[in-house]
Formats: C-alpha cells, structure tokens, sequence
C-alpha cells in the first residue's frame, strides 16, 4: 500500500460564504469529514501550517482513494499530492540506476 503526502491550501476563488456565521458552519462540516477520515484510519496525519491557509496530510490507500478524499474538499481546497518512496526503496532504486548507468558507459 502506497503512502502519500498531500500539500492542501485553501482556493481564494472558492464560493466561501461571507457570513461569518455560514463559514463557520462550512468549516466545521470540513473539520467534521476530516475526523470522519482519521477515526477510519484513512489518514495518519493532519496539520495545518502557520499561515492558517495550508497544511498537509499524510496518507495510505491506492491512487484512486487519494483523489476520492482530495474531491471531499472542493473547490474550497486545493490539494497538492505527492506519492512517498520509503527511504530503503529511493536508495536501492538509485543504487541500481547508477550501476546500470556506470555498466552502459563501459560498453
């Protein structure tokens, strides 16, 4: 299983609602289906960066469960997702790169 790291911000032309208290309403149905996403395991981790308009959510599932929960969110949220490559997978792939490419350079 596949883990992901997805940069979300929020989309400035989104339809926010510019009632204060109807904001308010959307973001706890927001904070509402990402609590429905953690309690199900469905993401390891939320936060939110210092600016209060991005953050970032770390993830396992397949690709088409990924673009399932990034679609929950919009338009108000945009998201940016990133596939992760385990540390000892990236390294053993990129020794086997550079053997091949030191083997092809000596024929």
């Amino acid at each position: 299983m596949a883990r992901y790291l997805a940069l979300w911000r929020q989309n400035p032309v989104a339809p926010w609602p510019a009632d204060p208290t109807e904001n308010l309403k959307l973001f706890e149905r927001m904070l509402a289906g990402m609590d429905g996403l953690v309690k199900k395991g469905e993401i390891e981790e939320f936060g939110w960066f210092p600016d209060a308009n991005s953050g970032y959510v770390i993830s396992k599932g397949e690709s088409a469960d990924v673009f399932r929960r990034a679609n929950i969110f919009q338009p108000y949220i945009l998201s940016e997702v990133h596939e992760i490559i385990p540390y000892e997978k990236g390294k053993e792939i990129y020794i086997a790169v550079a053997k091949a490419k030191i083997e092809a350079a000596k024929k």
